[in-house]
C-alpha cells in the first residue's frame, strides 16, 4: 500500500495561485499514474488531474483545463498540482491518489492521501 501524503494547501485570493504537493512512500513510484481530484462541501468527489508514470501523458478535467498543471518527480517520488487564476468555485478539499493505469474515475484509484483544504476567497 503506498502512503500518501498532501500539502501545500492555504488561503487564496481569486486569481491567485498554489501549489499543491503529494508525496509518495515506497520503491514503485514511477510505476503508478498520479492523480488529483476534489471535493467541495455538499457535492462529489471530482476529477481535476492525471498523469502517467513516465510522466509524459497528462488529461485534465474541463473546469480546470489552461490554468491547472500536473507535473511529476520520479527521483523524489513526488506529484505536484499548479494551481494558477484560481476561482471561487475551486475551493475544495484535493487529494491525490494512485493507480495502475492512467484513468479520470475515482474507482480506479485504490490509494488516497488524507487531502488538503484550499479556499479561495473573492
Amino acid at each position: 500500500q503506498v502512503q500518501l501524503v498532501e500539502s501545500g494547501g492555504g488561503l487564496v485570493q481569486a486569481g491567485g495561485s498554489l501549489r499543491l504537493s503529494c508525496a509518495a512512500s515506497g520503491r514503485t513510484f514511477s510505476s503508478y499514474a498520479m492523480g488529483w481530484f476534489r471535493q467541495a462541501p455538499g457535492k462529489e468527489r471530482e476529477f481535476v488531474a492525471v498523469i502517467s508514470g513516465g510522466g509524459g501523458r497528462t488529461w485534465y478535467g474541463d473546469s480546470v483545463k489552461g490554468r491547472f498543471t500536473i507535473s511529476r518527480d520520479n527521483a523524489k517520488n513526488t506529484v505536484y498540482l499548479q494551481m494558477n487564476s484560481l476561482k471561487r468555485e475551486d475551493t475544495a478539499v484535493y487529494y491525490c491518489a494512485t493507480a495502475f493505469y492512467i484513468s479520470t474515475m475515482a474507482d480506479a484509484f485504490g490509494s488516497w492521501g488524507q487531502g488538503t483544504q484550499v479556499t479561495v476567497s473573492s
